[in-house]
């Protein structure tokens, strides 16, 4: 909204709301561009744009995005998404990098331009499904992370679940080391791929 030259017609909570807002201004606004993130409720990001690209082939779809493991970087641009940043970049390259991919470029965050030509030299390095991982969280780890996805802090777990804040730490500790992940966003992600929540 700081760059005159870009006009936001819409903002979504989810894929789901981004798709219906398309079909609202379907034939009465031009759409140019979307700026999609992956992880959503209702609809991931991955899935909005096989819609976006399937109903409105001449809109540009540009992830914007705190992942960038392979698994996600191949099913965005599978799915037909035109661009590839991460959230770390600054709002100035952000507004250059959309008008880039408007302009028919394909512009990516330089770490992620380099996964891409790997993954595209060595296809059969993507990840293979994670839900095929053998990972055991006990009722109570299972139940707490499910509140991790909500966005609940730990204060409010402990008050949910009857326990100790102490105690929602460890758990969350243990959680981390059975998904062997470091930050509560992978650990959601990684028990979605698996099917634990």
């Amino acid at each position: 909204s700081s760059d005159a030259s870009f006009n936001i017609i819409g903002q979504a909570e989810d894929g789901q709301e981004a798709i219906d807002i398309l079909r609202t201004k379907q034939g009465k606004m031009d759409v140019h561009v979307v700026v999609m993130d992956i992880e959503m409720p209702k609809k991931n990001g991955i899935e909005a744009t096989q819609l976006v690209k399937a109903n409105y082939p001449q809109i540009k779809v540009v992830m914007l995005t705190v992942f960038d493991d392979d698994e996600n970087i191949f099913n965005s641009i599978k799915a037909g998404a035109d661009g590839y940043l991460l959230k770390d970049i600054r709002p100035d390259d952000l507004q250059r990098a959309i008008q880039d991919t408007m302009n028919g470029g394909a512009s990516m965050t330089p770490s992620i331009a380099l996964k891409a030509l790997k993954l595209l030299k060595n296809p059969e390095n993507i990840k293979a499904p994670t839900e095929n991982e053998n990972i055991k969280l006990s009722a109570r780890e299972i139940e707490i992370l499910d509140q991790i996805s909500t966005g609940l802090k730990y204060n409010k777990i402990a008050e949910n679940l009857f326990l100790s804040v102490f105690t929602v730490r460890k758990h969350v500790g243990n959680i981390y080391e059975k998904l062997q992940v470091h930050n509560k966003m992978e650990a959601v992600q990684k028990a979605k791929n698996n099917r634990l929540i």
